[in-house]
């Protein structure tokens, strides 16, 4: 399974793909509200510093803006994926930059059916948003099940991108379903190293081979 992160902070990206972690980076406009930077800069940025998709998301809602975006961003760098929204222009725009061998990931996705289109129309990626799912009551991570069938089901080459993803087990239940990507606040990232037995039985290694007085070379 990919990890991205989910997120525009540089130093948080550059601390993450030193550690070989990072198969690519998402962004979205809240994302880059939060920098407090310019979209083209800080994406370029982020471009340079990991070699694998970052997705920049168009904020256009008709066709014909969303293509006259989409062809500004995926200007700014070669690992350029252009995120678009889960609705009939953003899947008629997703067809079109597919067709001219462009990245898409298409974003907002919160049923099985909205995947299956996503999917026929040719995106790279879909990002089903499982945290958001289940804050309204349903199980997001079935949704990810769902759409694990369909997609195995026919043969679609899209992959799913889980979204909204806000714990340990939510990260570790979209391994186990299948899922081809996940992304992740960084935070969530780091914390999946985590584990008291892991800090504690170190914390004993230690004191055993301080007891031995000896050192390593």
């Amino acid at each position: 399974m990919k990890f991205f992160v989910d997120t525009a902070e540089i130093k948080d990206i550059k601390e993450l793909n030193e550690l070989g972690l990072l198969d690519g980076v998402t962004t979205n406009p809240s994302l880059i509200l939060k920098s407090g930077r310019n979209i083209a800069e800080v994406t370029k940025e982020i471009c340079g510093i990991v070699e694998g998709p970052v997705s920049a998301e168009v904020a256009a809602t008709e066709y014909s803006e969303m293509m006259k975006e989409a062809a500004v961003l995926a200007k700014i760098a070669d690992n350029i994926c252009i995120k678009l929204p889960l609705t009939f222009d953003g899947l008629k725009a997703c067809k079109a930059l597919t067709s001219d061998g462009h990245k898409t990931n298409v974003t907002l996705c919160f049923s099985a059916t909205q995947a299956l289109l996503a999917a026929k129309a040719g995106a790279t990626f879909v990002s089903p948003f499982v945290g958001r799912l289940d804050d309204s009551g349903i199980d997001g991570l079935e949704l990810i099940r769902d759409i694990r069938q369909i997609f195995d089901n026919y043969g679609y080459e899209t992959e799913i991108l889980a979204a909204s993803i806000r714990t340990i087990n939510h990260v570790k239940d979209c391994a186990l379903i299948g899922a081809d990507v996940v992304t992740v606040p960084p935070a969530t990232l780091k914390s999946l190293v985590k584990h008291p037995l892991t800090d504690k039985g170190l914390e004993q290694f230690l004191a055993d081979w301080a007891k031995t007085g000896q050192k390593i070379g």
